[in-house]
């Protein structure tokens, strides 16, 4: 006889968690054991039941689903939880994966997804369709990006930072070198500098260097 995979659904729409019954009733070794329809009562359920699978929206009334993603983990590390919801950018993805989800439905996919989902997080594998793979994995390489020139930029004298920001600021090197009471062959050393240092080879990518990585210095004009 098949094992019954037992399924809370947490959801604040009635049509959603009926329809989502619907569904799952379709497969006999699928049981719907318990429904909440806000994150409190989704919280003190799941500790009720303990489920072998919770379907959680995100946008839940009194708790949003991912504080209750967050509970759940602390007290069940091996929950096995699939956030189900309209939302669909990288925020939302980063949000879920990071506080611990077993994988991630837009319920936009729902009917065709949900089953690979389920029978995929069951074998102890986090489910994310390709489409949420991809934005995840440029998320992570955005981030790897930014802390490799974050990292070159604390390599930098406090000289080369102030010129790189003037430089960044449209200014000239006349005007740098008068700014800071130097010569402009000076003021052009330190430019060559920091274009070997940060792997540049244009003003330009000075430019785009300092604003991506948000590293403008307010302090320096007054």
């Amino acid at each position: 006889m098949e094992a019954i995979t037992r399924i809370m659904l947490a959801d604040d729409h009635a049509l959603i968690r009926s329809g989502l019954k619907l569904l799952l009733g379709k497969r006999a070794s699928y049981e719907v054991v318990g429904e909440a329809a806000d994150g409190m009562e989704a919280l003190r359920l799941y500790k009720e039941l303990e489920p072998d699978i919770l379907i959680l929206d995100i946008s839940l009334p009194r708790m949003d689903g991912i504080q209750v993603l967050k509970e759940i983990k602390s007290s069940y590390p091996e929950a096995k939880i699939i956030v189900l919801t309209m939302h669909e950018d990288e925020e939302y993805i980063n949000a879920v994966i990071h506080a611990g989800a077993s994988g991630y439905v837009p319920k936009a996919a729902v009917d065709e997804d949900l089953y690979a989902a389920i029978e995929t997080v069951l074998k102890g594998y986090t489910y994310l369709r390709p489409q949420e793979t991809h934005v995840l994995l440029t998320s992570i390489k955005k981030k790897s990006d930014q802390e490799r020139h974050l990292e070159l930029y604390r390599l930098l004298s406090a000289r080369e930072k102030e010129i790189l920001d003037y430089l960044a600021r449209g200014y000239s090197l006349v005007e740098i070198g008068q700014k800071l009471v130097i010569s402009v062959k000076t003021v052009d050393t330190h430019k060559s500098r920091l274009m070997i240092k940060l792997n540049v080879t244009k003003r330009s990518e000075l430019i785009e260097y300092v604003i991506s990585n948000n590293l403008q210095r307010k302090e320096t004009f007054k």
